[in-house]
């Protein structure tokens, strides 16, 4: 099966809201939750907008997710996908979805059931009546293990001493939303899971207005996590090398 790049909409008329929806290993699961946000935007009166469904894969031996987005696409006008065969990682996945988005405003969402998908309408609207740069939720509950939040906490507490002056609460947390010329000014080159700190410290170097709202956060569901001990030191090691890259800017 030769997956890629598929355009379904129509760019007659721009659209207001693009969601990119990170749908690796998510397989039938996908369905429902695009589903849902068809559903609650219908429901909230949001129709101009695009879902960009990115189901990059490792191998098609054992990942339905590419036949799922491109499915999708093809049932409905507005949803577009990405399928192509990985690259790098989350960051990697971010970054081939946000490259298909045209929207006046930009929201990124994880496609794993964890963030209620309400929150994208949260951000949609705080962001238009704040006249934000960027909005972002914080979770405050978690249905995660022990672990995930003892990591949540310290990667909050680093990079609140490393990167002082954007008070945050909670770096990786998503949805995420920015508007497309925020969106035009960030040079993102992560192709991990720092992608989401890469964010908010060009955010901070950049002086956006950024307001956070706060959530609760699903536990996971379907399948385990993919966050390792890897991927905390990477994580670390990256705030420290962006830390010292920050001096020279």
């Amino acid at each position: 099966m030769a997956m890629g790049y598929e355009a379904t909409i129509s760019t007659s008329t721009p659209v207001e809201l693009s969601v990119v929806i990170l749908c690796y290993r998510a397989r039938e699961s996908t369905r429902q939750f695009a589903e849902r946000i068809r559903a609650l935007f219908n429901q909230e009166e949001i129709f101009n907008y695009e879902l960009i469904l990115v189901g990059n894969y490792c191998s098609l031996d054992n990942d339905t997710t590419p036949r799922v987005v491109k499915e999708l696409a093809e049932k409905y006008d507005n949803i577009r996908y990405v399928a192509l065969k990985k690259q790098g990682m989350m960051g990697w996945d971010m970054k081939s979805g946000l490259s298909q988005a045209g929207g006046k405003y930009i929201a990124v969402i994880d496609g794993d059931g964890q963030m209620p998908v309400e929150d994208l309408v949260r951000v949609y609207r705080a962001i238009v009546s704040a006249q934000a740069d960027l909005v972002k939720t914080y979770r405050l509950k978690r249905g995660d293990s022990l672990w995930r939040k003892i990591i949540s906490w310290l990667y909050n507490i680093f990079f609140s001493i490393l990167f002082p002056g954007l008070a945050l609460k909670d770096i990786n947390s998503k949805p995420k939303i920015f508007t497309n010329s925020a969106y035009n000014k960030l040079k993102l080159l992560s192709d991990d899971w720092f992608i989401d700190a890469e964010i908010m410290i060009q955010a901070r170097r950049l002086k956006f207005k950024v307001v956070e709202i706060p959530t609760v956060f699903l536990g996971l569901v379907g399948r385990r996590s993919f966050v390792g001990l890897k991927t905390i030191f990477e994580f670390i090691k990256n705030l420290l090398v962006y830390r010292l890259k920050e001096f020279f800017k």
